[in-house]
């Protein structure tokens, strides 16, 4: 079959190559998929780059979501599941023709549900929703986020939306401020913009923020404390700049602020059972509802994998980058 591989780590637009390889075989609980169309995320590009924290034995085939169709089955299976439209999160391989998974952990798509939204919606909408939990925000407490027109910022805003916690969404241009709005998402502030700072303190109150997730680095992060109310929570999500998070220690100590991060594949390992369950039948609700902000930009074929690299690190982007199979 036909992958798109690497076989040292480094910049994924120049080390991945697309390749012919061993279609795989299910093992005992698994399945095989045909792939449809797998995503571009940043913790794949990370994975090539060798800065994830997990790294793969190589050669590897890159990617870890996609959605796809149930052409064999290994044993243990139930024989219904073969030539169900799945998604499939957290297997490794998903930049390929076919690919294996555990058959516990797909979930059978609706046909409301388009193939475009179906190879996003675990692994980034299952990390904000998460994160939304792991913030232990409650109705009417406020929640500021950096880097608000990524993937996990437009869903976050909109899963909190629909639990009445208020968002304020930060970003770096003005263009990604009008990609917000039109999605129908408020308290929208450029930090390019002179006094977005006093604009922000005068949108969250006297009280200031709840909660703070970071995923742009430097000195964002005493930003970030300066917006946070006494007792409030700073998460870091990643770094965009790849700056270490700069904080100021006065403000720190006066508002008793903790500081966590967040990482979502431990967490979500983490979780019970039921919970994840929970929370993955809130996501599909949305979904089918529409109300999940899962927009794609380009998608590229399996030959194109140095193409499909570049532009998924490309910013502006408006959704996500998709290999075709």
């Amino acid at each position: 079959m036909k992958a798109v591989i690497h076989e040292t780590f480094g910049d994924p637009a120049e080390v991945v190559k697309t390749a012919e390889i061993d279609t795989p075989k299910p093992g005992k609980g698994q399945v095989l998929i045909r792939t449809i169309l797998s995503t571009i995320h940043n913790h794949d590009l990370w994975t090539v780059q060798g800065n994830y924290g997990v790294k793969p034995d190589l050669p590897a085939t890159g990617g870890t979501e996609a959605v796809g169709v149930i052409e064999a089955l290994g044993d243990g299976v139930p024989e219904d599941l073969k030539g169900k439209r799945v998604t499939s999160a957290g297997a490794m391989g998903t930049w390929a023709e076919y690919f294996t998974a555990p058959a516990a952990g797909i979930i059978p798509l609706p046909d409301a549900i388009s193939d475009e939204a179906g190879a996003q919606l675990v692994a980034m909408p299952f990390s904000a929703i998460a994160l939304l939990e792991f913030l232990h925000v409650e109705p009417g407490d406020w929640i500021v986020q950096t880097a608000a027109n990524g993937a996990v910022g437009k869903i976050l805003a909109k899963l909190a939306e629909a639990r009445g916690v208020k968002v304020l969404s930060l970003v770096r241009r003005a263009a990604a401020k009008a990609e917000l709005t039109d999605l129908g998402i408020d308290n929208v502030l450029s930090t390019e913009d002179d006094g977005w700072i006093e604009a922000a303190k005068a949108i969250l109150g006297p009280d200031g923020a709840r909660a703070a997730v970071d995923s742009v680095g430097g000195e964002m992060g005493a930003n970030l404390v300066e917006l946070l109310g006494q007792e409030g929570l700073l998460v870091t999500f990643g770094t965009a700049t790849g700056a270490p998070l700069e904080l100021e220690t006065g403000p720190i100590i006066f508002k008793h602020i903790t500081l966590k991060g967040f990482w979502g594949k431990k967490v979500i390992e983490e979780m019970p059972a039921d919970d994840r369950t929970r929370l993955m039948t809130e996501l599909v609700t949305l979904a089918v509802q529409g109300k999940l902000p899962l927009t794609v930009d380009q998608t590229f074929t399996l030959d194109q994998g140095q193409e499909a690299a570049a532009a998924a690190r490309t910013p502006g982007r408006k959704g996500k980058v998709m290999f075709r199979a």
